[in-house]
């Protein structure tokens, strides 16, 4: 889904608009939830918890973390997110705000990250492969490898 929003700005627009929608449009199922994809930009930056129990988007990313479960995440990333995101590695600029969105039975939040630089011509299969669970989470941000595998012809 994210992949696909990175190329195709349509797509984007529905994603942002109505998540559920979006996802089921390619092939994603989300029975009876009301899925809500949050957008990253170089202002904002959107990081997800629910500070209840662990509500998490389990159709569209798995099993749960056991960090996102956990009460010290749950509560600390409410109260000090930028000092929660350092601790995962992910440093957001002094002049970003950070939204935290909280998740619930009915609602499920997605975050939307940004496009990293340098990947200007690369396919949605491609840039699938930077999309983690941590970033649509927003406790991660997606990264270029170091040593990217070489394209096969």
């Amino acid at each position: 889904m994210v992949a696909r929003a990175w190329i195709d700005p349509a797509y984007k627009t529905r994603l942002l608009e109505n998540g559920s929608r979006a996802a089921e449009a390619l092939g994603f199922e989300v029975p009876g939830l009301r899925l809500i994809v949050v957008e990253n930009t170089p202002a904002t930056h959107n990081v997800i918890v629910c500070t209840l129990c662990s509500c998490y988007p389990r159709m569209l990313l798995g099993l749960p973390p056991e960090w996102y479960k956990s009460r010290p995440y749950r509560s600390r990333v409410v109260r000090e997110p930028r000092k929660v995101l350092a601790e995962f590695g992910t440093k957001v600029p002094a002049q970003a705000q950070i939204r935290v969105h909280d998740s619930n039975a009915d609602m499920r939040y997605m975050v939307l990250p940004m496009r990293p630089a340098g990947t200007e011509g690369w396919d949605e299969a491609r840039l699938a492969g930077l999309v983690t669970r941590d970033c649509l989470i927003g406790v991660a941000i997606p990264k270029i490898p170091k040593n990217p595998k070489p394209r096969k012809s």
